[in-house]
C-alpha cells in the first residue's frame, strides 16, 4: 500500500483505491500493465478530507510536491509547464473511490495562457487548434473555478456561430476562436470581477481546490444519497499529460464499453467523435458515431483499442468502461472501470463471466445490486396498446414510462412532491439535473449519445430513457414541445420506450416484464448458495400465483383483513363489526366463512404442500367503519324530507343506531385499540369462523390428495395468556372440523411479535407458541413511538437528512433498538423451545440491509411482497457468502494466534 500525499501513476495498483480513488487506481494499474496511458498523477483522497477539516484550505506543503511532480512529468514529456516554446498542458480531473460519473468537476487544457497558447500553435503547425483548446480551457476554468453558469459561454459562443456562418463548433474558423478567446476572458471579469489568470501555477492551484469542492456540490451529494455513497469518502485529484483528439481528422476521442451496458451482449459498444475532446462525447453536445465505425475509419487504431479492451476485461475480471483519445492516429487510454450497467445487462454479465471462467457463481451473485433486480421487473409498452410515435431517438436506458411533461429539473422535483408522475425532456441533461432525473418517471433529451450524462446516469437508476431525438424541438419560453406539427404543452401526458427510442403523445397501456433466463440463471445459483429461507407475504390466491412465479418457498404471512377489502365484501363485514346482537354478528359471519374457505382452499392449492401461514383478522376498526359524517348527512337529510313513511322511518332508526355504533367503537388511537388478538378475545366468534374456514379448505385439500401445511398465525399478542386463550380456540376447531383427518394435517400456531413486551417475555410466550414471526411495521412503531402515518410525512425524512437517523427504520431495520428485541426473543424463545421457527414479515423482508441482519441472527426466513422476492434471494445468499468469508477470516485469525507449541519451535531451531 502506498503511503505519500502525490502518488505517481507508476506506483500503486487498483488494491489503493481507497487512497488513489478509482480513476487514480486504474490509472496505476494500466501503467504498470504497459497499457498506453499519458503520464501523471494523483493528489490522495487523505488531502481532500484534510482539506475540509482544514477549513477549505489546501494542507500545507503540498503544492511544493505538486509542483515537484510537475517536474517529474516535465522531464517524461520533455516539456515545460508554462513554457512559451515547449508547453506541457495537463488535465486537471476528480477520482472518487465509488464511480460517480459526471458528478464533479473536471479541467483540460490546464497550462494555457496568452503565451502558451502561442508556443502550442509553433509546436503544432496547428494555430487553430492550439485556440480551439484555449477557448475550451477559458470556458471550463471559468465555470468551474469562478462558479459562472455555462449558460454565459453558450450564448457568446451560438452569437459567434451565427456570425461565422456556421454550426458545430469545429466550423469555427481560427480567427472565430481567437475572438471567442477574448470575450470568454471579457465575461470572466465581468462575472467574477477577476482577471483570468496567465499565471500556470496559480491555474493549478485553483483547480486542484475547485476539484475538491465539487465533492460538496449539490449534485454531488444528491447523488450519493441516491447510491448511499459515504460522504467522508473524499476525492482524489488526477493530473495528467494532455493529448488531444481535436487536432483534426486524424483525431478523436471516445467512450468504450467492453459490453452493452443496456442488454449484457459481449460486443464492444461505445461512441467516438472525430477532432473532437472528451466533453463533446460525454456532454451531449453533439450526436457521437458508433464505435463500429471507427474500424471503418481508423482500423489499427480500432484493432488495438479491441485489444486493449480485452486485455483490461481479462485483467478486472469486468465488464470495463474506458476512456481513450486518439491523437494524429495514436491511441491513448485516460481511463478504465467498471462499467455501470442497468440490471438486464448485469445479470447477463455476471452468468457469461461466470460461463467464461473468469469468476465463480459466488462472485456472480455477490456482484448483483439487489437493487438492479427490481429495476429488472421493467415496465413496458402494452402489445395491445395502439399508438404513434411523434419521435424516435436513441434507447438509451430500457423499460417504459408514463408522466406529465416537465422541461425542467426543478419542476420536476416539485412535481413529484405534489405526487405527479412526470417525464423530463431536456436538451440535453447536466450534473445540476440530478434531482430532476431523481423525481422523474423518465427522461428524454435531444442531444446527446448513448453515453451521454442522461444516459448514464438514467441506467444506473435503471430509469428508462431515450437520447439523441433530434427530431424534437423544446421551446422553454412557452414552456411547450413540438414534433411533426404536434404541440406538447407542459402538463400533457407523454410515454417513452426507452427500449425502442420512442416518444408518443398521451397516456398509453404499460405492462410488466418477464423474469429473463439470466435472472433464473443468478437466483438458481443464489437459491444453492443460501441458508435462509424466502417466503412471500400474499392475501389472494392471485398474489399467492405470483409469489411461485417468483420462487416463494411458502406463504409468510396472509393478512386476512385485506381479503375483505372487495366492493362485495366491505358490506358485510361493515355489517359484522356493526352488529349490536350475536345472532346478527353470527348471520354475517356465516356469510363470511365460504368466502373465506374458497380463499385459503385456492393458496392451499397454489402452494401444493409449501406452508401458508394465515393472520387472523387484525383490523384497525376505524378502516371498515362506516363514514360517520357520511351517515349523519343522510339521516340529516331524511329528516328534512318531512316524510313518515314506514320505509323512511326504518331507514332513520338504522341511521340512528349505526351512528350510535360507530361513535361507540370510535378510539382516540386506533393502532393501539381493539385490534389483533384483543378483537379475537372479545369476538370469538370471528376467529372460531376463520379457523373453521381454514380447516374445512384444508380437508377439501386433503380429500383431493393436496398437502397442505396450515400455520396459523396470532396477531397482537402481548402477554402469554391471550396466545394461550386463542390456540385452545383454534385446538378446538381443528379437532371438530378435521376429526380423523387431524393427523394428517401437521398444522402450527404461532404469533406476530409486535409488541415490545411480547419480545420481552418471548421467554414464556414461546411455551404456547410453533413460530415467531416478527411484524417489523408495528414492532418498530411501538418501540420508536413514532406513528408510521404521521412520521414519514411531517419529521423523519428531517431526521434522516440531517443525520439524526441513519436511516428511515420504516424502511430499514433499526438494528441497535428494534433489532435487539428481535434478537433477544429469538434466543429466549429458542431456550424454552428449540424447535421454534422464527421470522420476519413487515417491510424490512424485502430490504438488503434488513435481510443481513436477520442472516446474521440465524432467523429461518424473511417474508416480503412477491416482486421484492428476488431481491431477497439474492439478499439472502449474499449474506451467506459475507457470513461464510467472515468466519473463515475469523477462524484464520484465531489460528495465527495460537501459540506456537514448544517442541515443534525447539525441533525447528
Amino acid at each position: 500500500m502506498i503511503s505519500v500525499r502525490v502518488n505517481s501513476f507508476r506506483n500503486g495498483g487498483k488494491e489503493d483505491a481507497e487512497l488513489l480513488g478509482g480513476k487514480g487506481a486504474n490509472l496505476a494499474e494500466m501503467t504498470k500493465a504497459g497499457l498506453p496511458v499519458p503520464p501523471g498523477f494523483t493528489i490522495t483522497t487523505e488531502m481532500c478530507r484534510q482539506y475540509y477539516s482544514n477549513g477549505c484550505r489546501l494542507p500545507e506543503g503540498l503544492m511544493d510536491e505538486v509542483m515537484r511532480a510537475m517536474v517529474e512529468l516535465e522531464r517524461v514529456q520533455q516539456r515545460r509547464f508554462g513554457s512559451a516554446e515547449c508547453p506541457l498542458l495537463v488535465s486537471v480531473r476528480s477520482g472518487a473511490v465509488t464511480s460517480m460519473p459526471g458528478m464533479m468537476d473536471t479541467i483540460l487544457n490546464l497550462g494555457l495562457t496568452d503565451q502558451t497558447v502561442e508556443g502550442l500553435a509553433k509546436l503544432t503547425h496547428n494555430r487553430r487548434f492550439a485556440y480551439d483548446c484555449y477557448r475550451r480551457f477559458i470556458q471550463m476554468y471559468g465555470s468551474v473555478v469562478y462558479n459562472i453558469e455555462a449558460v454565459h459561454f453558450e450564448r457568446i459562443l451560438q452569437q459567434e456561430k451565427l456570425l461565422a456562418g456556421c454550426t458545430e463548433d469545429q466550423q469555427l474558423t481560427e480567427e472565430s476562436l481567437c475572438s471567442l478567446v477574448q470575450k470568454f476572458k471579457q465575461l470572466i471579469e465581468v462575472r467574477s470581477e477577476r482577471l483570468f489568470p496567465q499565471d500556470v501555477k496559480q491555474q493549478l492551484q485553483e483547480a486542484v481546490e475547485a476539484v475538491f469542492l465539487s465533492w460538496s456540490s449539490p449534485r454531488a451529494k444528491v447523488y450519493r444519497k441516491v447510491h448511499h455513497i459515504p460522504h467522508d469518502q473524499g476525492t482524489a485529484v488526477n493530473i495528467q499529460s494532455m493529448v488531444f483528439g481535436n487536432m483534426g481528422e486524424t483525431s478523436g476521442t471516445g467512450v468504450l464499453f467492453t459490453r452493452n451496458p443496456s442488454t449484457g451482449e459481449p460486443d464492444l459498444f461505445g461512441e467516438y467523435l472525430m477532432n473532437a475532446q472528451g466533453e463533446d462525447v460525454v456532454g451531449g453536445t453533439r450526436t457521437p458515431v458508433l464505435i463500429s465505425q471507427l474500424e471503418v475509419t481508423m482500423p489499427h487504431a480500432y484493432e488495438e483499442l479491441t485489444l486493449c479492451a480485452k486485455q483490461l476485461e481479462l485483467q478486472y475480471r469486468d465488464m470495463q468502461d474506458i476512456e481513450f483519445t486518439i491523437e494524429n492516429g495514436k491511441l491513448y487510454l485516460l481511463q478504465t472501470r467498471n462499467a455501470k450497467r442497468n440490471a438486464r445487462a448485469a445479470l447477463q454479465v455476471a452468468a457469461d463471466l461466470v460461463k467464461e471462467g473468469l469468476i465463480s457463481k459466488e462472485e456472480a451473485v455477490m456482484r448483483i445490486d439487489v437493487q438492479h433486480l427490481n429495476h429488472m421487473l421493467h415496465r413496458s409498452l402494452h402489445t395491445a396498446a395502439g399508438y404513434r410515435a411523434i419521435a424516435t431517438g436513441l434507447p438509451a436506458s430500457p423499460g417504459a414510462a408514463c408522466g406529465q411533461a416537465v422541461f425542467d429539473a426543478d419542476t420536476a422535483d416539485e412535481w413529484k412532491r405534489l405526487g405527479k408522475s412526470v417525464i423530463l425532456l431536456r436538451m440535453e441533461t447536466t450534473p445540476e439535473d440530478i434531482h430532476g432525473i431523481v423525481a422523474a418517471e423518465g427522461i428524454v433529451t435531444l442531444r446527446g449519445g448513448m453515453t451521454s450524462h442522461a444516459a448514464v446516469v438514467a441506467r444506473g437508476m435503471g430509469k428508462p430513457c431515450v437520447c439523441g431525438c433530434e427530431a424534437l424541438q423544446i421551446d422553454e419560453e412557452q414552456r411547450q414541445l413540438i414534433a411533426e406539427g404536434n404541440v406538447l404543452r407542459e402538463g400533457d401526458w407523454v410515454t417513452i420506450d426507452g427500449g425502442s427510442g420512442q416518444v408518443i403523445p398521451g397516456r398509453i397501456e404499460l405492462q410488466d416484464a418477464n423474469v429473463s433466463p439470466e435472472m433464473l440463471l443468478i437466483l438458481q445459483w443464489a437459491d444453492e448458495i443460501r441458508a435462509m429461507k424466502v417466503l412471500a407475504n400474499a392475501d389472494s390466491p392471485a398474489d399467492a400465483r405470483k409469489a411461485r412465479e417468483f420462487g416463494a418457498e411458502g406463504i409468510g404471512l396472509c393478512r386476512t383483513e385485506h381479503m375483505f377489502l372487495s366492493p362485495a365484501r366491505v358490506p358485510i363485514v361493515q355489517q359484522m363489526i356493526m352488529a349490536d346482537k350475536d345472532i346478527d354478528r353470527q348471520l354475517a359471519l356465516n356469510r363470511l366463512l365460504p368466502m373465506q374457505r374458497a380463499d385459503f382452499e385456492d393458496m392451499f392449492r397454489e402452494m401444493n404442500g409449501l406452508p401458508v401461514t394465515i393472520r387472523l383478522l387484525d383490523p384497525p376498526l376505524h378502516e371498515f367503519l362506516p363514514n360517520l359524517e357520511e351517515l349523519t348527512e343522510r339521516l340529516d337529510a331524511l329528516r328534512s324530507s318531512g316524510e313518515e313513511e314506514r320505509e323512511q322511518e326504518y331507514e332513520r332508526k338504522e341511521l340512528e343506531r349505526m351512528i350510535r355504533r360507530v361513535r361507540d367503537l370510535e378510539e382516540t388511537n386506533p393502532m393501539l385499540g381493539q385490534r389483533g388478538c384483543r378483537l379475537g378475545i372479545m369476538f370469538p366468534e370471528i376467529y372460531e369462523m376463520q379457523v373453521e374456514a381454514i380447516f374445512q379448505a384444508v380437508l377439501r385439500c386433503l380429500r383431493d390428495g393436496v398437502a397442505v401445511q396450515p400455520q396459523i398465525m396470532i396477531p397482537l399478542v402481548g402477554h402469554v395468556n391471550e396466545l394461550q386463550f386463542l390456540r385452545n380456540i383454534v385446538d378446538l376447531v381443528a379437532e371438530q372440523v378435521l376429526g380423523e383427518e387431524r393427523r394428517n394435517c401437521m398444522y402450527k400456531v404461532g404469533t406476530m411479535i409486535e409488541v415490545p413486551r411480547a419480545a420481552l417475555t418471548a421467554g414464556e410466550i414461546a411455551r404456547s407458541a410453533d413460530f415467531f414471526s416478527f411484524g417489523t411495521n408495528d414492532l418498530t412503531q411501538m418501540t420508536f413511538g413514532y406513528s408510521r402515518d404521521d412520521a414519514e410525512g411531517k419529521f423523519l425524512t428531517h431526521y434522516v437528512e440531517n443525520k439524526l437517523l441513519p436511516h428511515n427504520p420504516f424502511q430499514v431495520l433499526d438494528t441497535e433498538g428494534v433489532g435487539k428485541l428481535i434478537e433477544m426473543a429469538v434466543n429466549q424463545g429458542r431456550s424454552v423451545n428449540p424447535m421454534l421457527t422464527t421470522s420476519i414479515c413487515g417491510e424490512h423482508g424485502g430490504d438488503y440491509e434488513s435481510i443481513m441482519f436477520c442472516h446474521q441472527i440465524g432467523l429461518d426466513y424473511v417474508s416480503c411482497s412477491p416482486y421484492r422476492l428476488p431481491v431477497a434471494r439474492i439478499a439472502a445468499a449474499q449474506a451467506q457468502i459475507r457470513l461464510g468469508g467472515a468466519l473463515r477470516r475469523q477462524a484464520e485469525s484465531h489460528a495465527g494466534e495460537r501459540p506456537v507449541d514448544q517442541s515443534s519451535q525447539e525441533a525447528a531451531v
